[in-house]
């Protein structure tokens, strides 16, 4: 049942349209002042940066997306050899059906095995953390894949509209203290596309969290696959439907995020569909931005040279983006001019936060 529901959402992700019907990441509310006279020249941009301890060549990762059949793969090695060639981080999916199913942890294992020599992410479901997986079993999903870090993904939403979902999370926040304080591998905690607000971020902080990855609203939504894997079953159909505008567009989350603290490594997902979005992104207090399903639809059509390109092609952007507010780097846009309107200046408004 596992494998089959992995090989649909990595078809239903390739094959129909899966984002959002009307919420939108809030990229489009951000806009970068151009610079007409920059004082640098577009090579002497520099985009490398530091992330759980390499220098990486931009601050990018390919996201966990895949893994636990031949389909998965086939996709997982693809893309290692991208990240591996450009020199970025790459995630997994979850692990939950490895630790079950010893035979497919080939499907994750080869990503370290191509990436040899960039931050590699492993990746657990909260609703795993809270059913009582233990110390050992958490250890053990990072020493398969021989991991820099271990994602624990939050998916309250998709666990809530799967027909199989196991939607129980109490008493997971003292269970992810545990695992954050004694886990030999750092922890990131990422949503999945509905976004993570500051009243979460801050009791994540509370029990020593340092990497968070918003996964907002505004790209792939698991409500629409999930809307798409229910095909005849009205019931379920319909609540997915439903639910498929739900969340914190990604824009906002970021602002969210960094108004808890200056401290934690933040990470961009949500939407990410050019180097313009990465820039605003990074503007708005995001360490990293991630791309997912730009990256698994370009490796699952073009193969390896298809993904290199759509990756090559988004950092090119960012690039360009930076040369074009006169930022010679991140750390440069930090201080360029920013303007925000509309529904993010109402959100910002609301929640009476700030951007940094």
């Amino acid at each position: 049942m596992i494998e089959k529901r992995k090989n649909e959402h990595i078809l239903y992700s390739v094959k129909e349209d899966v984002e959002f019907v009307c919420k939108t990441n809030f990229f489009e509310y951000v806009e970068l002042v151009h610079i007409s006279l920059p004082e640098i020249n577009l090579s002497d941009v520099r985009v490398e940066t530091e992330f759980l301890g390499y220098t990486i060549s931009a601050p990018v990762m390919i996201s966990g997306m895949t893994g636990g059949t031949e389909l998965a793969l086939k996709i997982n090695k693809i893309l290692a050899r991208v990240a591996e060639n450009i020199g970025v981080p790459i995630g997994v999916g979850s692990q939950r059906i490895a630790l079950e199913k010893p035979e497919t942890i080939e499907s994750f294992s080869v990503v370290r095995k191509v990436a040899k020599n960039v931050p590699v992410i492993g990746n657990i479901g909260a609703s795993q953390i809270v059913k009582g997986l233990s110390l050992e079993e958490f250890d053990k999903i990072g020493e398969m894949i021989k991991a820099d870090a271990i994602a624990i993904h939050l998916n309250p939403l998709q666990e809530a509209l799967q027909m199989e979902g196991e939607p129980e999370y109490r008493g997971l926040v003292k269970k992810l203290e545990y695992i954050v304080k004694n886990s030999s591998y750092p922890v990131i905690i990422k949503e999945t596309g509905a976004g993570l607000s500051s009243e979460v971020i801050k009791k994540l902080v509370e029990i020593g969290v340092r990497i968070v990855d918003v996964g907002g609203a505004g790209g792939t939504s698991f409500s629409k696959i999930e809307a798409l894997r229910a095909k005849d079953n009205v019931f379920y159909k319909k609540i997915a439907l439903d639910f498929v505008d739900w969340g914190i567009p990604t824009a906002a989350s970021i602002i969210e995020a960094r108004n808890v603290s200056d401290d934690i490594t933040l990470i961009a997902t949500g939407g990410i569909r050019n180097g313009i979005d990465m820039v605003k992104a990074l503007r708005l207090g995001a360490d990293l931005c991630g791309v997912a399903l730009p990256m698994i639809r370009a490796a699952y059509s073009g193969g390896y040279g298809e993904a290199l390109r759509v990756l090559k092609t988004f950092i090119r952007e960012l690039k360009i983006a930076l040369f074009l507010t006169g930022s010679i780097n991140v750390e440069s846009l930090r201080e360029k001019p920013i303007l925000i309107f509309g529904l993010l200046k109402e959100w910002i408004d609301e929640r009476k936060i700030t951007v940094k």
